[in-house]
Order: structure tokens, then sequence, then C-alpha cells
């Protein structure tokens, strides 16, 4: 009978592996409450992990929203506070004013920002604060059903649009990224997506960038994230990813726009 020694070649399967996933420490180790196939839980991930490699945690506040990202301070292991709806650049400014040592972000979706906070938003990038915006636009409401945006595409059909949006009824979506970029107060502006591995990594970077002009002082900078929202476009996970590169990228193309 051949005898094996286990133990040994136990350890030497140990020695072979190699770690590649830990939770960020300024992420909880909670489930979330987002859909299947939403960005949300990404782009959380991503500021977590962007603010532990820059090792400001201790020192970082986030301004939630009112949106599907409303509960935002039970998924990141940093100070965050509420903001009424569309109210997050205020709220940061004066955190930010008050607490100039600070790094302070909203995180804020595109009916938080382009519609109820547009006033909010362009008064507050016209000023120059020195604070990071992160704009999540799904083109759609998610919270309140699935009703038009702001940022809702030409033809796209939501609880509000069922025949698709059209522009002598309802307007065109709104380009807030390209507005503020006009703007003197504005040092950077980039539009990413989630919608691939790439993209991802591109967001990453693009965030990562927006703090680091906070903290070299520089002044006021956003960035637009395209995300998914299967739910209530009524697809699955796959072809909502793929609408984004096929249809929302079109209207939103993806890129730096200032800075």
């Amino acid at each position: 009978m051949k005898i094996t020694n286990k133990t040994s070649s136990t350890n030497q399967t140990s020695k072979a592996l190699r770690k590649v996933f830990s939770l960020p420490a300024s992420m909880r180790d909670v489930a979330m409450h987002y859909c299947s196939g939403c960005g949300h839980g990404i782009i959380h991930r991503l500021i977590c992990e962007v603010i532990d490699e820059l090792e400001i945690r201790e020192k970082t506040i986030g301004v939630a929203p009112v949106g599907c990202a409303v509960l935002a301070y039970d998924y990141w292991n940093f100070d965050t506070t509420e903001a009424s709806h569309g109210r997050p650049p205020a709220v940061a400014t004066g955190i930010k004013r008050i607490l100039p040592e600070r790094i302070v972000f909203t995180y804020q979706g595109d009916g938080d920002l382009a519609a109820i906070g547009t006033a909010e938003i362009i008064h507050t990038a016209n000023r120059g604060e020195n604070i990071t915006v992160i704009f999540v636009n799904n083109a759609v409401y998610g919270m309140t059903g699935g009703q038009m945006a702001p940022t809702t595409i030409l033809g796209q059909k939501t609880e509000t649009t069922p025949w698709g949006r059209d522009a002598q009824r309802d307007g065109f979506p709104l380009k807030i990224s390209e507005m503020l970029a006009l703007l003197s107060g504005v040092v950077y502006v980039e539009r990413t997506a989630v919608n691939n591995a790439k993209n991802v990594l591109l967001t990453k970077k693009a965030i990562k960038k927006a703090f680091l002009n906070q903290i070299e002082n520089k002044g006021f900078s956003l960035v637009e994230i395209l995300s998914p929202c299967p739910t209530y476009w009524r697809m699955s996970p796959v072809e909502a990813v793929k609408w984004i590169e096929t249809e929302m990228v079109k209207y939103y193309p993806l890129g730096v726009i200032k800075g």
C-alpha cells in the first residue's frame, strides 16, 4: 500500500494559492439591497477601494442622496451623512467649508442631481467648491418606480413614456456633464461606465483622479458614471450592459470632458 503525505500536499497547495479578493476596509461586510445587475454595488466598491488606496478613510465624509442609494451609509465604513433630495452639494459645501481638511464627496443619481438638484449642482460647481461629485446616470427614476428622468434618452420607454421619450413632448435628455464643464469653477469632468471590466477600471481611475484633485485643492470635480438598471429598463442584466454600449453611449459619449 502506498502512503501519501497529505500534510505535505496540503502545504504545497496553500503555498500555490494567491489571494485575489478582499473586502476594502472602507466597505462593510453586509448584504446589499440593490436589484440584480444594478451598478450601484460596483460603484460603491470602487469608491471604497480608492479611499483605501489613498489612505484617507479616517478623514473622508460622504453625503448620501435620496434615491436608490439612500442607504449608502449602510455599506460604507467611513463617516457618511444624509441630505434632502437634491441637496447633497449644499450639505457637502457646508461640511467642506467648516472642515476644509476633510475629503468630502457626494454620491447622486440622475433624479437627485439632474432634476430636483439642478440648481444646487450648478451653483456649487460654478463657485468651484473643492469637493468631489460621483454622479450615477441610469437614465431612469429607480426608487420611485421607473419614471422618465432628465437623462432618459430619446425613444427610451419608461413608466411615464410607455411609447418612448419624444423630444417634442418631453424635451431632450439633459447633458449635465457637458453643461458643468463650461463653468469656470470646474476643474475636472469625466464620463465613464460600468458595463464591462475595462470600463470599470477606467471608472476607478477617474474616481481616484477626482479625489486627488480635492486633496491637491484644485477645486470642483465630477465623475458621471453610466450604470445599468435592468429592473426598470425591463431587461436582463446582460441585456442592460449591452444597451449601455449600443444605445446609451451614443448620446452620452465616454471620456474626459474637462480636465
